[in-house]
């Protein structure tokens, strides 16, 4: 994420010259760097939107995330060469939204993280789009992208970055001016696919996404380490009872 315009505004985001150096350092290294600019853009920050796309495209990034049409709209119209993906902020969760975006031209589709795996495996059968899922990490107790409650408490709109995750905190149910449940009752359990690699792969998924923007580099270390190792481990095996998970790394990752 660069400092404007992308759906982690509190993190410590790259300014353009450190996301030049990023972009120098992985390239490197020989690996892919994608840039979020994945938040609804208003009118008057369409042509600072642009220019920071153009900047990332002249240092030579991958691909960028979008999750505005019209900027996604422009972007593939300009710059044909560029990748476009279409953020999970998006809330595509049919076939039918991604074929509308295969058609628009984008390159892939990071899906809403609501899907089951059976609809995942329709979807990736029935187009020609990269198809990309999150495996691990935080889920929205709402659709990706769709959800109001910090907007409204707080004006920290989750579709500019700034969502304060109020889901998070405790709340009682009242029911008749009687609390008949407390505790963490918006908060939902977060995401781990370790299990389900070998049919997430099966299904035809082209990358698997894990969430850890605001981590610590040893978090986001040992979890892609940890995945990585067993993704390897699922291309490999010709029956599925053969994969097995050890305890350690089990534990490691939780």
């Amino acid at each position: 994420g660069s400092t404007l315009f992308n759906a982690r505004a509190s993190a410590n985001n790259f300014d353009i010259p450190t996301l030049k150096k990023a972009i120098e350092y992985c390239k490197l290294r020989n690996v892919k760097t994608f840039l979020t600019l994945n938040i609804l853009i208003k009118n008057a920050e369409f042509n600072d939107a642009i220019i920071l796309a153009k900047k990332a495209y002249e240092f030579g990034i991958d691909a960028i995330i979008v999750q505005d049409l019209g900027l996604a709209r422009f972007l593939i119209k300009n710059f044909p060469d560029l990748p476009i993906h279409a953020s999970t902020q998006m809330s595509i969760h049919n076939l039918e939204g991604v074929l509308k975006l295969q058609n628009l031209g984008f390159k892939r589709v990071v899906l809403a993280r609501e899907l089951p795996i059976n609809e995942i495996q329709y979807i990736c059968k029935n187009t020609n789009i990269e198809i990309e899922t999150f495996i691990h990490g935080a889920l929205c107790i709402s659709y990706s992208g769709q959800c109001l409650f910090s907007s409204m408490l707080g004006g920290r709109s989750g579709n500019r970055g700034k969502c304060a995750g109020p889901c998070r905190l405790p709340y009682k149910l009242i029911e008749n001016d009687k609390a008949i449940d407390s505790g963490y009752l918006l908060n939902t359990r977060d995401l781990c696919g370790l299990e389900f690699l070998p049919q997430l792969i099966n299904a035809g998924v082209d990358c698997l996404k894990i969430e850890g923007r605001m981590k610590t580099p040893e978090y986001v270390a040992t979890v892609t380490r940890i995945y990585r190792k067993y993704i390897d481990l699922a291309e490999r095996i010709t029956d599925i009872n053969d994969f097995k998970i050890e305890e350690n790394d089990r534990k490691t990752l939780l």
